[in-house]
């Protein structure tokens, strides 16, 4: 039996389809968050904390209807990453969140492409205005990523009730309104 979050939205872009996380996600996702490269959320992990964070993914769609999506390659369907809307207890505001799987397919732009998809779907399908980027000020992929789409470090925003959040820095996407 294949278990699958019903009534979840596939996006799709030039390269990839971005879908809601499944069970056949566990081991590259689990694998991901063991290494190093998971240092700014969090990482290294465990196992088992990695297992609980894909949980932790998953129970987000459940409890908020949205979600991050597992982007995969359209044309061998290999996950590459995650991106997408959250809004986890705790946050300040809607985030807009990204990882890359492996250093493999890093530097290639699936995390750009994805992220644009995923913010413009919350911006239509969700009704968000903004949305912001929680990034940990020695991450400078993800600034460089958060700059390519437009988001520009805001000093006046809350930072999530978190304590050991007190370093992130927080970068504001463009409204819809701009984007539009």
């Amino acid at each position: 039996m294949t278990v699958h979050l019903a009534n979840t939205p596939t996006l799709e872009t030039d390269r990839l389809i971005l879908r809601a996380p499944q069970a056949s996600d566990l081991d590259p996702s689990v694998a991901f968050l063991m290494e190093s490269r998971a240092e700014f959320i969090g990482g290294p992990y465990s196992k088992n904390n990695a297992w609980q964070t894909m949980g932790t993914l998953i129970g987000h769609w459940v409890l908020r209807g949205y979600g991050l999506f597992v982007f995969c390659d359209k044309t061998s369907g290999k996950p590459l990453g995650t991106s997408g809307p959250l809004f986890p207890q705790g946050w300040a505001e809607p985030e807009l969140g990204w990882s890359i799987w492996t250093s493999e397919t890093e530097g290639k732009g699936y995390a750009y492409e994805a992220t644009k998809a995923a913010r413009d779907w919350a911006y239509s399908a969700l009704g968000w205005k903004t949305a912001v980027s929680y990034i940990d000020p020695k991450n400078d992929r993800s600034i460089a990523l958060a700059k390519r789409l437009g988001a520009l470090i805001d000093r006046d925003a809350a930072l999530p009730n978190l304590p050991d959040w007190t370093s992130t820095s927080v970068y504001r996407h463009p409204s819809a309104e701009a984007l539009s």
